[in-house]
């Protein structure tokens, strides 16, 4: 497997974090933790963990900047050092590190510049999610596709891996979303570059351990963020 290594943004994950550190250390990836300063100690479990494993790293803020901006910090990271492959992956286990491989292989294969791990592409695939989230995830999901044009049946989605050359050449410095609408804002920019974009079906889990990060001014964002790079492209303006 090439070099690859899986970017994970936590606060207040700490039981969940030893969990999904153990279950993706037999993939040979390197991880990088990002850590908003978590009241819980989260970072401090890292660091202990890190003490017997060097494919492990941490990057710690000073508090909670949200997700979009923990994101950018880490592949500007990533991209500072010798990686071919960079991933995004929730710390809560809604995403299978078992998939970790099937993402990095489907760009391996040339079949594409960045892959999504979608809960839509082949019907619903999502476990003991209420109804109501359920509607609003498909919803906003339909919504964005219909805004913007984009041809990705999830394009909310949080587990993904880019090929190097798609990070270095997307303004990572021009990136403005804070919450959720971040993952749009990435697949909309890769996808106006013409980079190739492939789903790869998986079945998300919703957490059982921890809080959910959703909240009102994360969904209001998402709502009119494909407006805005919607507006933007048309006017020549997004770079």
């Amino acid at each position: 497997m090439n070099k690859a290594v899986v970017i994970i943004p936590t606060y207040n994950e700490k039981d969940n974090i030893r969990n999904v550190i153990s279950r993706l250390e037999e993939y040979f990836v390197d991880l990088l933790i990002i850590d908003d300063n978590s009241p819980d100690g989260t970072a401090s479990i890292v660091k202990e963990i890190m003490r017997e494993n060097s494919h492990i790293h941490i990057l710690e803020r000073e508090g909670k900047l949200g997700l979009g901006s923990a994101y950018v910090a880490g592949f500007k990271w990533a991209l500072e050092r010798d990686y071919e492959y960079i991933l995004e992956m929730d710390a809560d286990l809604s995403h299978n590190p078992e998939d970790v491989p099937r993402l990095i292989e489907r760009c391996n294969q040339n079949d594409a510049d960045m892959t999504i791990g979608s809960r839509y592409c082949k019907g619903v695939n999502v476990v003991n999610w209420p109804l109501k989230r359920l509607l609003l995830s498909y919803g906003a999901s339909k919504y964005t596709r219909f805004i913007t044009g984009l041809k990705v049946a999830d394009p909310t989605a949080g587990f993904k891996c880019f090929s190097r050359k798609v990070l270095e050449n997307i303004n990572l410095d021009g990136i403005k979303s804070t919450g959720y609408s971040f993952q749009i804002e990435m697949n909309f920019r890769a996808w106006k570059k013409g980079y190739r974009i492939s789903e790869v079906p998986i079945i998300f889990t919703e957490r059982t351990e921890g809080k959910s990060k959703m909240s009102k001014a994360i969904i209001f964002e998402a709502i009119f963020m494909v407006w805005k790079l919607k507006i933007l492209s048309i006017f020549g303006r997004l770079k």
